[in-house]
């Protein structure tokens, strides 16, 4: 791990004193120190959400690899002296590829480096099939030696982030291989004021999904690990990253017992008390769970919580959430869908448990497979707000359209109007104006 020494910012003023750059790109270059501004997003709200900016040098790191990564985490010190991680004002800039499925000598590990107490995968298939096992859940000491294999990988991609850090790609090479981001606080001690920006997320995977036999028509592979998760954490702003699966992909993916061997769980969830998040201009791709809000029914502590925007972002090839809400104000503006020729598209807006979501100006391309009404799925809601919605560059009722062919009808009255975005565009706009910015490497746009 290096600690920068001259940080960014001095180095555009040495470029601005040789006439090299205009003084304005200085403070668009070091995007470490920036904050979220005024008015963008419930993030925006009360003491705004700022991240590292005020790191002293000494917390100022360049990440290359996943131990110098969970060092600059806490404070520098590898291994963590503790599962809380600092809450130091922080700065980490990701440089190059990090791959978090390695070994402290930074090698790779496959799944089957962390089978733990006997436990393999052929062994598993053959005991648990359900021709063989029935339909009971998997017990005994094969099923407890596939969570011991389990734990153990996450000890290597649980990646524990504290407050007031700000983390963020260095240049276009930044991703993330495998890392489940865990933001996670507590009712009475949320974490907050964190900022993850400009990174590639890519092929965050669970070696070991639990199977369950009575999960749907055919039973069903449950995975663990989100590419981030907020859990208790408050003031988080979610801005230029790209979410994707490639090499574990779910079409390169094998089915056992008939059914897809999942190894994925969403990319983006906002669940437990999770409050003031703004997610602007990221890319989410060739992914089916991508965005859950609310963690459960029977979460009522979630009332009056999970206040989220989401603004300029791509959805392109995915099959469902983005996003599905449970009780939050959830604002829905300028964001881009992309629907075509994919077989598992299920629904683009969940309306959960008292969920109040409000969409506004989103543009959506889609094929002629997809109907309007089909973007919206009721898990138990009563209400969504919905205007200025484009299908294929025309104005489309997308409450309307679902409230035709289903019943009961939603109501479009979710009690709140939003106050906080920088600028509406009009639907028409949004395809040229996402494609063109959103993910990494445009922040300086924006």
């Amino acid at each position: 791990m290096r600690v920068l020494k001259i940080s960014a910012i001095i180095l555009c003023l040495i470029a601005v004193a040789a006439a090299a750059v205009p003084a304005l790109a200085c403070d668009q270059r070091d995007l470490g120190r920036a904050t979220l501004a005024p008015n963008d997003g419930w993030a925006s709200i009360d003491t705004g959400t700022t991240g590292g900016a005020d790191a002293a040098p000494e917390q100022v790191y360049t990440v290359t690899n996943r131990q110098e990564l969970v060092a600059a985490l806490n404070d520098g010190v590898y291994p963590p002296p503790s599962s809380t991680p600092s809450s130091t004002p922080k700065i980490i800039y990701v440089d190059g590829t990090i791959d978090v499925n390695v070994d402290d000598n930074n090698q790779p590990l496959t799944c089957e480096d962390y089978y733990q107490d006997g436990y393999t995968l052929e062994d598993f298939l053959a005991t648990y099939d359900p021709a063989v096992w029935g339909l009971e859940n998997p017990s005994g000491l094969l099923e407890d030696a596939r969570v011991a294999s389990q734990k153990a990988q996450e000890a290597r991609v649980r990646i524990r982030v504290g407050s007031n850090t700000t983390i963020v790609g260095s240049g276009r090479g930044a991703r993330i291989l495998g890392a489940w981001f865990d933001l996670r606080g507590s009712s009475g001690s949320p974490r907050s004021n964190i900022i993850i920006r400009n990174i590639t997320f890519q092929d965050t995977y669970d070696c070991f999904p639990k199977w369950r036999p009575t999960d749907g028509e055919l039973g069903s592979w449950n995975a663990l690990y989100d590419s981030i998760s907020l859990r208790y954490t408050e003031h988080v702003w979610i801005d230029h990253n790209t979410f994707r699966d490639r090499e574990t992909a779910d079409e390169k993916m094998p089915n056992y017992f008939n059914v897809l061997y999942q190894v994925h769980d969403g990319l983006l969830d906002i669940t437990n008390e999770s409050d003031l998040v703004t997610v602007s201009w990221n890319r989410f791709e060739d992914h089916d769970k991508v965005m859950l809000i609310g963690s459960s029914d029977s979460a009522t502590a979630d009332r009056g919580k999970l206040r989220v925007t989401l603004h300029h972002n791509l959805f392109d090839d995915l099959g469902q959430r983005t996003p599905r809400v449970r009780y939050g104000q959830v604002h829905v503006y300028n964001n881009y869908y992309k629907i075509q020729r994919n077989p598992i598209y299920a629904y683009s807006w969940g309306v959960g448990i008292e969920s109040a979501t409000y969409a506004e100006n989103n543009f959506f391309k889609t094929d002629r497979s997809v109907t309007s009404d089909q973007f919206i799925a009721v898990y138990k809601g009563t209400a969504i707000y919905e205007t200025g919605t484009f299908v294929n560059r025309r104005p489309v009722d997308v409450l309307a359209a679902y409230n035709e062919v289903n019943d009961p009808a939603l109501s479009g009255d979710v009690g709140w109007e939003p106050t906080l975005f920088i600028n509406l565009q009009p639907t028409w706009t949004v395809p040229y104006a996402v494609e063109r910015g959103a993910g990494p490497f445009n922040s300086h746009r924006h």
